[in-house]
C-alpha cells in the first residue's frame, strides 16, 4: 500500500521523523520526561508565533483552539467586528456569537482581502472589544494584512484576535510587534503533524482581558493552562504522542531553518500560481500581495464542476487535493503545498491536473505547467 500525496490545505504530508516519533512508546505526562518534551516544544512554538509569552498546548482541533482564544477574552454582551473572508472567517464570528457576544460580520468578497481603511471604517461605527479575522483563509487562498489589520483595531482600543491556524510555520507570525491580543494554531498544516493538537498564545492585552473575562470556560480554561505549563504540566491529559510528534517536527522546522522553511512555502505557492496561469487558468486571488503561501485557490474552467477534476486526480493519480466550499462548491479547486511538501511534488500534482482538465474537455498542456512551476520556483524570493 503505497501513500497518497497529500496537497490539500490540511492534513498535510506526515514526514518520517514525524511518523516516527508518533509510534514512540509513551511516556508519564506527570513526570520530568514530559515536562523537558513540554519546554522544548514551548520554546519552540515562542519562535514560530513570534512571542515572549506562554503558548499554551491544547489537545483538540485548531478550531478548539480559536474558541479557546475567543472564550478567555471576551464575555457575553461584548461587541465584535468578525471579518468574514470566508468558511474560517465565517466560524470565528459564529464561535463568539454562540458564547453571547453581539457580533458584527464584515463581509468580503470571494478572493479579496480586507483593506486596513474598510475596517477602520467599520470599528468607526460600534465601541467594539474585539476584532476577529483568520490571517490565511484556507477555503479562499486569501493572505490578511494581519499587521495593518491588528494596528487599526489597536488605535482604537480594540483587541485583534487572530486565527493563525493555516499559517504557524509556513507563514511569518509576529504576536508580539503586531501587538495581537490572540493567536490560534493547529497541528495539521504546515507543522506537518496530523490533526489534534492546537497552540494558543495570549499577548499583553489578551491576558489583562482574560482576568476578567466572563464566558464560560473548563476544559479551554487558558490561565489555568498557563500555569500548569510553568510547572511543567497540562492541566488535563494531554496527546503526549503528538507533543512527541510536534517536537520532531520543530526540529526539522530549525534544522532546516525557519526562514528558510518559510521561503520555501512563498516559492511554492508562486509556482503553483504560475502553472495555473500557465494552463490558462484564473486565480480566486486575483493580487499577488493578498495570495497565501500555503495554499491557492483555483477557478474551474467553465462547464467543469471541480468536484469532478478532484476525483479524477485522486483515482487516476493518488494524488488528493481540495474542491471548493459553501458558495464556491464546485466552483474552484485548491491546492496545499505547506509543511513536508517540496517542488516535486507540487510539479507531480500539476501534471495529474493539467492531464484531467484535458480529459475533461479543457486543452491543457502538462509539459507547459511544469515548465511554468519550475521557473518560477527558482526565481522567487
Amino acid at each position: 500500500m503505497t501513500d497518497r500525496l497529500m496537497m490539500i490545505p490540511g492534513p498535510t504530508i506526515l514526514p518520517p521523523e514525524v511518523r516516527e516519533a508518533l509510534g514512540k512508546p509513551s511516556i508519564y505526562h506527570r513526570g520530568g520526561e514530559f515536562a523537558a518534551l513540554l519546554a522544548e516544544c514551548v520554546e519552540g512554538l515562542r519562535s514560530l508565533l513570534g512571542t515572549a509569552k506562554m503558548p499554551v498546548l491544547l489537545t483538540c482541533s485548531g478550531t478548539g483552539g480559536v474558541e479557546a482564544m475567543i472564550v478567555n477574552t471576551l464575555s457575553p454582551g461584548d461587541r465584535v467586528l468578525a471579518v468574514d473572508s470566508g468558511k474560517f472567517g465565517d466560524r470565528m464570528g459564529r464561535i463568539a456569537a454562540a458564547y453571547g457576544a453581539s457580533v458584527t460580520t464584515l463581509p468580503l468578497e470571494p478572493g479579496r482581502a480586507a483593506e486596513p481603511e474598510q475596517v477602520e471604517k467599520a470599528l468607526g461605527q460600534e465601541p467594539y472589544t474585539a476584532l476577529l479575522f483568520v490571517y490565511n483563509e484556507t477555503s479562499t487562498g486569501v493572505k490578511q494584512p494581519v499587521h495593518e489589520l491588528a494596528r487599526v483595531a489597536i488605535d482604537r482600543g480594540v483587541m485583534p484576535l487572530v486565527d493563525c491556524v493555516s499559517a504557524v510555520a509556513g507563514m511569518p507570525v509576529a504576536v508580539d510587534e503586531w501587538g495581537l491580543a490572540g493567536a490560534a494554531g493547529g497541528s495539521q498544516k504546515a507543522l506537518m503533524l496530523p490533526p489534534g493538537l492546537a497552540v494558543v498564545v495570549l499577548g499583553e492585552k489578551g491576558l489583562s482581558a482574560a482576568a476578567g473575562a466572563k464566558m464560560p470556560r473548563f476544559y479551554f480554561d487558558l490561565p489555568k493552562a498557563i500555569s500548569a505549563q510553568e510547572k511543567g504540566q497540562t492541566p488535563y491529559t494531554p496527546n503526549v504522542s503528538l507533543i512527541l510528534a510536534l517536537q520532531a517536527a520543530l526540529r526539522l522546522i530549525f534544522a532546516e531553518g525557519l526562514a528558510t522553511f518559510q521561503q520555501r512555502h512563498r516559492r511554492l505557492a508562486s509556482a503553483c500560481r504560475a502553472a495555473a496561469r500557465a494552463a490558462g487558468l484564473d486565480l480566486l486571488v486575483a493580487a499577488e500581495s493578498e495570495a497565501s503561501d500555503v495554499v491557492t485557490a483555483i477557478r474551474s474552467p467553465a462547464g467543469i464542476d471541480s468536484s469532478l477534476l478532484v476525483k479524477a486526480v485522486a483515482a487516476n493519480h493518488d494524488i488528493v487535493i481540495s474542491g471548493g466550499q459553501d458558495q464556491l462548491k464546485g466552483r474552484i479547486f485548491r491546492i496545499g503545498h505547506m509543511g513536508a511538501a517540496q517542488l516535486s511534488d507540487l510539479l507531480r500534482t500539476w501534471e495529474a491536473v493539467a492531464t484531467e482538465l484535458s480529459a475533461l474537455g479543457t486543452p491543457c498542456s502538462p509539459d507547459e505547467c511544469v515548465s511554468a512551476a519550475e521557473a518560477a520556483y527558482q526565481t522567487a524570493e
